[in-house]
């Protein structure tokens, strides 16, 4: 449970994932500094020198959680240092990716919020903003513009089979680097660091848009997939196998809508729907205006396996039997349809009211809390809820949770203040698509125009 004050922030335990809707509920109350607070407070953890078996982390790296440790000054005085935690005391020892990538997420929320953009001016936080990008976009062995992670690194923070390229990640990924545009100073300091973001957001963009997109059309197009095509110019370009397709998701695909699938790797698709990706990618229009309107279509068609008795389940379908032996290595928590696996969680309400006030869909979101407020409150705020349709509290959930409460009123007060939830998502940026990712030539250097731009993003 999170405590704060307005002169100090204090907790006993406390991590981004959790903190983030708290914190668009103080700063949708006018309780900025608490918000200020967090981030300076958090800036400082940056960079700890902690090492796991003698291994340093990356700079830049920002802590998972931390914990308020006090320490003794004499016999009546008392000071509080904050440990941060970079995955030494993690399940699987993993450090976390998306924690910077929310750190500034919720730096650009604080400055459209209060109109108080002294904050990211700072050098400190400048300082921050630099450290994560370039740990972010540094150059490595991978060949996609997609950012590169270890199972465990984000919200799902247990053995899921997400590693490689998983959706949330690219997501949050995309979203960090537009608020970076709009955060970075602009002095010759940046102006390298901000070249080296816009190149990667249109890169980012058409992967995520072209090869992480599955509609009906798409999946009986990978149906006729050839498979062991070595030219450039490969319609299957990652060696997809069409028996890959799931036998599940050829009954559950709807007519009308589509979604952004979990991962895509080298002969491996992950067709599983992950929620929080697939909101984010409304919310920071890494989606096409047409697809972000499809993933919202296939969320009322599959209403009833997506939100059922509580809203909302975190990925679907769960991982049973053999699969859940062997991807999850046999874990007692992540049985299916509980927890990660499958299980239901009331802190992704904002993301869904979000991603649905921008598409202009309130009724969703109203409707979806509508669904929750019958529970929680009787319930105790649970932290995740199990079985196939949300109808049990979780087996192993805490009670009174934080972000099940914020996540709540966060939902509530953004759609009491359309205007204020408009600061919080992106529209499509037209500029962005001129660097042309949308219609390389066979060289990669072809350049296209704004109208070029606006007609791919519309089919």
């Amino acid at each position: 449970m999170i405590r704060l004050t307005t002169n100090r922030l204090t907790t006993i335990r406390s991590s981004f994932a959790i903190f983030v809707p708290s914190a668009l509920a103080f700063l949708l109350k006018g309780e900025a500094e608490i918000v200020r607070n967090f981030l300076l407070d958090t800036l400082q953890l940056q960079s700890w020198e902690k090492t796991v078996d003698c291994y340093s982390p990356g700079q830049g790296l920002m802590p998972a959680s931390f914990k308020v440790r006090t320490v003794p000054l004499d016999e009546n005085k008392f000071d509080e240092v904050l440990d941060p935690d970079f995955g030494e005391s993690a399940i699987g020892r993993v450090a976390p990716v998306d924690s910077g990538l929310w750190w500034i997420i919720l730096l650009s929320a604080y400055g459209k919020i209060t109109g108080d953009y002294t904050l990211q001016e700072r050098v400190d936080v400048q300082t921050g903003i630099h450290l994560i990008l370039s740990l972010c976009l540094s150059d490595g062995f991978d060949m996609f513009p997609s950012l590169l992670v270890t199972d465990g690194s984000c919200m799902i923070d247990r053995r899921m089979g997400i590693h490689g390229h998983p959706l949330e990640i690219q997501a949050l990924f995309y979203s960090a680097l537009r608020c970076s545009r709009e955060l970075l100073s602009k002095d010759d300091g940046s102006k390298n660091l901000v070249t080296a973001v816009n190149n990667r957001l249109s890169a980012l963009s058409f992967h995520i848009r072209e090869y992480y997109w599955v509609d009906m059309k798409k999946v009986n197009e990978i149906y006729r997939y050839k498979t062991e095509e070595y030219s450039t110019d490969a319609t299957n370009k990652f060696n997809i196998y069409p028996e890959q397709i799931p036998h599940w998701l050829v009954d559950w695909i709807p007519e009308e809508g589509g979604y952004m699938i979990g991962n895509v790797q080298p002969a491996h698709m992950d067709f599983r729907f992950f929620t929080l990706g697939n909101l984010w990618s409304i919310v920071s229009s890494l989606g096409t205006p047409k697809q972000n309107e499809s993933i919202l279509n296939l969320i009322e068609a599959k209403w009833d396996d997506l939100m059922g008795h509580m809203p909302l389940k975190i990925c679907y379908p769960a991982l049973e039997r053999e699969e859940w032996h062997i991807i999850t290595g046999s874990d007692p928590k992540n049985t299916p349809w509980s927890y990660h696996n499958g299980g239901s969680w009331p802190t992704l309400l904002w993301q869904f009211t979000l991603a649905c006030m921008k598409m202009g869909r309130p009724e969703l979101a109203r409707r979806a809390l509508d669904l929750a407020e019958k529970r929680l409150v009787v319930d105790r705020w649970p932290e995740y809820y199990d079985t196939r349709n949300g109808k049990f509290i979780g087996k192993q959930a805490r009670l009174y949770q934080t972000w099940s409460i914020a996540g709540y009123l966060t939902s509530k007060m953004l759609l009491e203040n359309p205007e204020m939830a408009s600061l919080l998502f992106w529209e499509e940026d037209y500029e962005l698509l001129e660097i042309c990712v949308c219609a390389l030539s066979k060289s990669g250097r072809k350049k296209c125009s704004r109208g070029a731009a606006k007609s791919q993003i519309l089919v």
